[in-house]
């Protein structure tokens, strides 16, 4: 039968249970989250005050940056509160924030990485009409458009899970993951498995087709230049989203791999800590060291803060 109790906390299993290990990832995420905030904030910041930095590129990796914050704040905190003292225990309402605010945040950031492949094109492809085609006002619309089909995507399933009757209390994850919650609810959840996997593989697809084609058009661009010096400077100006995009598909592509039955969900939560942690560490300083205008605006910055004392 059935237990139809309503259920209002569940327990986070988490990853280990070892002591030692547990001291190891608590120093090892705490490092990286301090990092991330510390990096994607000084992005934030610099184009915010820097007047070179007011362009259509930076106002999307200022976006960028927000989300990459409220991306590896949703979850990292939480698991290191729960390292730390030992707690578990979640409650029901927190849960499904958990998971509404861990996809918004997650799949936005796709959205938002296939627009900022958009930007690059317009700027090696229609360099004299850039300005005119990425104006302030068409940037504002572009994320906006992010933001909205990210949620008309969302609502079907999500509206779905806040129906669900949970069984057990014990969720075999580090956070409320949407796969690990699915798995212990008591009704059949075949059909939004399905939704949920839909949903996803639609959203990696457009917007990978998307980024491909941009850069695709990109490269024969460049390889039309008739100068070594032209083709360099075109592809330093791309090279910091390439690499992020790669970073951010491949381990997205990577948690899409599964592997045995047996180790499955070790592999997705192992997987899902590191791309909730360190992509989000690595993207800023990524941006800041293989972008001259954002060191020159940063060098700017810091010599600002220390005539200020």
């Amino acid at each position: 039968m059935r237990n139809h109790t309503a259920i209002t906390t569940f327990i986070l299993l988490g990853l280990t249970d070892d002591p030692q290990l547990q001291v190891l990832l608590f120093i090892f995420l705490l490092i990286t989250y301090m990092l991330s905030l510390v990096g994607n904030l000084t992005i934030i910041i610099l184009t915010f005050v820097d007047a070179h930095l007011k362009i259509a590129m930076y106002y999307f990796l200022q976006n960028f940056s927000f989300l990459e914050i409220s991306f590896t704040s949703t979850c990292i905190p939480r698991f290191l509160y729960s390292l730390a003292t030992g707690d578990r225990i979640i409650t029901f309402n927190s849960c499904i924030c958990q998971v509404f605010f861990d996809s918004l945040f997650g799949i936005t950031e796709f959205f938002l990485l296939a627009t900022m492949s958009y930007d690059r094109y317009v700027a090696i492809c229609k360099p004299l009409h850039y300005m005119t085609i990425m104006n302030p006002l068409a940037c504002k619309k572009l994320i906006s458009g992010c933001w909205i089909i990210t949620l008309l995507l969302m609502i079907p399933p999500f509206g779905y899970v806040l129906t669900l009757e949970f069984c057990v209390s014990e969720i075999d994850h580090f956070v409320c993951d949407s796969n690990a919650v699915l798995k212990i609810s008591c009704l059949d959840t075949e059909f939004l498995e399905k939704m949920v996997l839909f949903c996803s593989s639609f959203i990696l697809l457009v917007t990978l087709t998307f980024v491909v084609w941009s850069y695709g058009s990109i490269i024969r661009t460049i390889l039309g230049f008739p100068s070594a010096q032209q083709k360099k400077k075109a592809f330093s100006t791309c090279s910091s989203h390439m690499i992020v995009v790669s970073i951010t598909y491949g381990s997205c592509i990577f948690i899409y791999i599964k592997p045995s039955a047996k180790n499955e969900t070790v592999a997705n939560k192992e997987v899902l800590l590191l791309f909730t942690s360190v992509p989000p560490m690595l993207n800023p300083f990524i941006y800041t060291l293989r972008n001259k205008q954002v060191k020159h605006a940063m060098n700017g910055f810091i010599k600002k803060l220390l005539l200020l004392r």
